[in-house]
C-alpha cells in the first residue's frame, strides 16, 4: 500500500481540535436549520401555511426539511470530517461500541452542547418574533413525564438502531444519511405533537438555555441517552461482524478520522485529499 494512503485504523488518541470544531459548527447549523424549517412551516405567518392548511401535512413537510438538514450536514465537508453525530446520544452509543475514544467522547459532547447553544442563539436573533411564536424550538411534552421519557427513549433507540444497521454493512454505510432523513421525517410527522421529537439532548439544551426555559429539559437529557445506550449495549452482544464499520454517518476516506474504523481512513493530522488526487491513487 502506498505510504500515507487511507487504511483501517484503531481509535486515535489525542486532541482533535479541528474535528471537534467541525462537529460544533455542524451542530450549530443543525439547530439553526431545523428551527428555521419549523418557523417556515408552523410559525406565525409561516410561508407554508398560505399553501397548506392541514397541520398534519405541515408537520410532515417540517420533518422532511429537518431530516434534509441532518442529511446535508452529514454529506458536507463538515460532516465528512467530524462524522456528523450532532447528537450526544449517538456519540455515547458509538463510544460504548468502541468506535469513539474516551477523549473524543468528551470533546464531542462539549462541541455538541456548545454548538447547539450557538445555533439556538442565532435562531433567536435572526427570526425574532417568529422564533417566539414556535416557543423558540424548546421541547415540552404534552403527555405525562413517564410517557414522554419512554417515547423519547424508544424513538432515539430506533434512530440509533437504524444508524448501526447501516454502518455495520459496508455496502449500506454510504446510505446512512438518507435513512436518517426518512426516519426523522416520519418521527416528526407522527410523534412531535406528543414530545417535540427531540431525539437529541443538545438539540433540546440549546433553545432551553437560549430562551430561558429549562422546565422540562431533564426529560430530553435523560431519555435519548437512555434509549441510545440501551441499544448500544444490546448491539455489543451481537457478532463482531455486525458491529459498525465506522463511526461516521458518511464515511469518506479522503477526510481525516479520529475514530476506530474498519474502512480506509486518514489519520487525524492528515490533510484532506482533493477529489482529483484521490482518483489518481486508485
Amino acid at each position: 500500500m502506498e505510504s500515507g494512503a487511507p487504511c483501517p485504523q484503531p481509535v486515535h488518541r489525542g486532541l482533535h481540535w479541528r474535528i471537534w470544531g467541525a462537529e460544533a459548527t455542524g451542530t450549530a447549523l443543525l439547530v439553526l436549520g431545523a428551527f428555521s424549517a419549523v418557523a417556515l412551516t408552523v410559525g406565525d405567518d409561516a410561508a407554508v401555511a398560505d399553501i397548506v392548511s392541514s397541520t398534519s401535512v405541515r408537520l410532515l413537510f417540517a420533518g422532511l426539511l429537518v431530516g434534509a438538514v441532518v442529511a446535508l450536514i452529514a454529506v458536507s465537508p463538515l460532516g465528512r470530517l467530524s462524522g456528523s453525530h450532532l447528537n450526544p446520544a449517538i456519540t455515547l452509543a458509538l463510544g460504548v461500541l468502541g468506535r469513539v475514544g474516551a477523549r473524543d467522547v468528551g470533546g464531542y459532547l462539549v462541541a455538541q452542547f456548545a454548538g447547539a447553544l450557538a445555533g439556538a442563539l442565532a435562531f433567536h436573533v435572526l427570526w425574532g418574533s417568529i422564533a417566539l411564536s414556535v416557543g423558540g424550538g424548546v421541547t415540552h411534552p404534552s403527555v405525562a413525564p413517564p410517557v414522554a421519557l419512554a417515547v423519547e427513549a424508544a424513538m432515539t433507540g430506533l434512530l440509533v438502531t437504524t444508524i448501526l444497521f447501516f454502518l455495520s454493512r459496508e455496502r449500506l454505510a454510504r446510505w446512512t444519511p438518507l435513512a436518517v432523513w426518512a426516519l426523522i421525517a416520519l418521527l416528526i410527522w407522527g410523534v412531535s405533537r406528543y414530545t417535540g421529537t427531540s431525539l437529541n439532548p443538545a438539540r433540546s439544551e440549546g433553545p432551553a438555555v437560549a430562551f430561558g426555559d429549562l422546565s422540562d429539559l431533564w426529560v430530553y437529557l435523560i431519555a435519548p441517552v437512555a434509549g441510545a445506550l440501551a441499544v448500544a449495549v444490546l448491539w455489543r452482544c451481537t457478532r463482531p461482524s455486525m458491529h459498525p464499520k465506522t463511526a461516521k454517518l458518511f464515511h469518506d476516506r479522503r477526510y481525516p478520522c479520529a475514530f476506530s474504523s474498519d474502512l480506509p481512513a486518514m489519520a487525524p493530522g492528515a490533510p484532506i485529499i482533493p477529489i482529483q488526487n484521490s482518483a489518481r491513487r486508485h
